[in-house]
């Protein structure tokens, strides 16, 4: 690993103002899972590295009935399965926190730093997506607000321009009647990499599906957000001829790739598998929930 210079930034102006100052050359550390390995392993170069774990704003995670929920771009996985708030309002994120890599990662691994990596394998993001969270994004021209679906431009790529910084995830009250779940596949334990991702959200209102959002990890050059999947179930009675139609749907949104992990025709069925377990859990989730 090359040399480089360390810096603990104490509020957000401060880490704009050195994200600013030293532009390509500098990279922002929320947990450290992904950056280190990257710069250990020389597929990234920094001269220097933000650490922004003491920025009070990127560390909370903030819970009201009325507004939702929100979660600082660098709180760490354990805390967040772990948070009563999050457990009773929002177990679809504890399905994605609780996979990212195993208990010595989660204390330090993050959402933000997850969705920031922008890897279309990413085990937070599909179900961000489906949980309709946004982005806070703050730089030298002020805050900005990015819908998660939005933030992911290419592997490895994301909107974040030169100077900016995600500082929180804002996921919006849930409704009553409303589920979420994310299921993965991976082909074995040693590999913590999902071979294809599906994360649901579902409003049920008088027996059919009000509204819905599904949402689709390793089967695209980003995390795919499958509208059409989501609309075809609005208005439909709940059943599993209407579920079946949307895993369908999922499937064919999604654009794979042949790698060591599977193959295109394997991964498009896991879509459709993966999509209609999904939407079973957040159904019988949301039957719970009014």
């Amino acid at each position: 690993m090359q040399w480089f210079e360390y810096a603990r930034p104490g509020t957000v102006g401060e880490a704009v103002r050195l994200l600013s100052e030293h532009g390509e050359k500098a990279c922002v550390l929320a947990g450290g899972t992904d950056i280190l390995v990257q710069l250990r392993g020389g597929f990234r170069t920094a001269e220097w590295v933000i650490d922004v774990k003491e920025i009070p704003a990127l560390d909370e995670i903030a819970w009201d009935e009325a507004s939702g929920l929100t979660i600082g771009a660098a709180a760490p996985c354990y805390r967040i399965y772990e948070n009563e708030d999050v457990k009773k309002h929002y177990p679809g994120l504890i399905d994605a926190a609780s996979l990212i890599g195993g208990t010595q990662i989660q204390g330090r691994a993050s959402l933000g730093g997850n969705l920031c990596n922008a890897a279309p394998s990413a085990d937070a993001v599909p179900i961000m997506i489906a949980l309709e969270a946004s982005c806070c994004i703050a730089g030298p021209n002020g805050e900005r607000t990015v819908a998660v679906e939005d933030f992911c431009t290419a592997p490895g790529k994301n909107v974040l321009a030169a100077g900016e910084l995600l500082v929180s995830l804002h996921f919006p009250a849930p409704k009553a009647n409303s589920g979420a779940h994310y299921l993965r596949f991976i082909p074995r334990n040693e590999m913590d990499i999902a071979v294809a991702g599906a994360g649901v959200s579902v409003v049920l209102a008088n027996g059919n599906f009000a509204s819905a959002r599904v949402a689709l990890a390793s089967v695209a050059p980003t995390p795919l957000f499958v509208k059409q999947a989501g609309d075809a179930l609005a208005g439909q009675p709940v059943n599993d001829e209407s579920i079946q139609r949307a895993a369908d749907i999922a499937k064919q949104a999604a654009k794979p790739i042949d790698d060591m992990r599977g193959t295109v025709r394997y991964r498009k069925h896991l879509c459709e598998v993966l999509t209609r377990r999904a939407l079973h859990v957040a159904v019988e989730r949301a039957r719970r929930n009014n």
